[in-house]
């Protein structure tokens, strides 16, 4: 390979409609976005890895609500949906570190799991999953400031921000090794691990693989795939599709010409 091809459009992976992050939820989440399906589909989607935890308020076509927290996606999956489904959903992106404070877990315990919101054992947990789920759709934030307590922003979350921050890459910067990470801000690489364990679920290394996957996800469609994997931060080219291979299940020229893994039936949501 040479040259990345386009990614082609997928009518059956719906995209995400960015919304504003008011100001009093800005301690809380990084992003929201609002999502329409419209089934039936024939072709498989995607979800690809991501070490974000997401609380995701999901409307069926029945108006049925439910409000489940989705888990890091340390691999890809890949999914179809046969039969006449719509499903609405507001999906509201956790600030890195703050699971436990809200939900009382750890986000390693979190990892490639959706749990209903009111099962967390934390006050706030049920209170959300209470209030989230009756009401209008629409004052769903409006309705989250009155809920979440006061941010504690102590030094763990300053550190573990600290160090997402030194190993994302971004452009024209290769991230930095976990070992330099460690020592730039004076902790073992053993207490870097368990920071991250417990607020964001995934390994520093690990991280760094996911966050690096999904930039070439996002570029692949405009820069040649060597100069994509340097500017990543891989050893060279054959790294990169080694590492996309793993973490995709198949290696980037298939994918991005939609000859993809087998894909599983989605499941029906759970009655409650």
């Amino acid at each position: 390979m040479t040259n990345s091809p386009a990614l082609p459009a997928d009518p059956s992976s719906p995209s995400e409609r960015a919304l504003p992050v008011p100001s009093a939820l800005r301690p809380w989440f990084t992003g929201i976005g609002a999502v329409t399906v419209d089934g039936p589909f024939e072709d498989a989607f995607a979800h690809v890895p991501d070490t974000d935890t997401k609380v995701v308020v999901r409307e069926g076509g029945n108006g049925r609500r439910d409000t489940l927290v989705v888990g890091p996606r340390t691999r890809a999956s890949y999914h179809t949906d046969l039969h006449k489904r719509s499903v609405s959903c507001v999906q509201l992106r956790l600030e890195t570190g703050v699971v436990g404070q809200l939900f009382g877990v750890a986000a390693v315990d979190l990892v490639g799991r959706v749990v209903p919101l009111g099962d967390l054992p934390t006050g706030t947990a049920r209170r959300l999953a209470r209030e989230l789920t009756g009401g209008e759709r629409d004052a769903i934030t409006a309705r989250l400031a009155d809920l979440l307590p006061p941010a504690a922003d102590g030094s763990r979350e300053r550190l573990l921000r600290a160090a997402v921050d030194a190993l994302s890459t971004r452009p024209y910067r290769t991230p930095a090794a976990v070992r330099e990470v460690a020592r730039e801000l004076a902790v073992s690489e053993r207490q870097l691990r368990n920071l991250f364990a417990d607020g964001v679920g995934v390994s520093p290394k690990h991280y760094a693989r996911i966050d690096r996957l999904r930039h070439v996800l996002t570029h692949a469609a405009t820069a040649p795939w060597a100069e994509l994997a340097a500017a990543t931060g891989y050893y060279d080219q054959s790294h990169m599709t080694a590492d996309f291979r793993t973490l995709m299940g198949v290696p980037p020229g298939a994918f991005f010409t939609g000859r993809l893994p087998r894909a599983k039936p989605c499941q029906a949501p759970r009655p409650r």
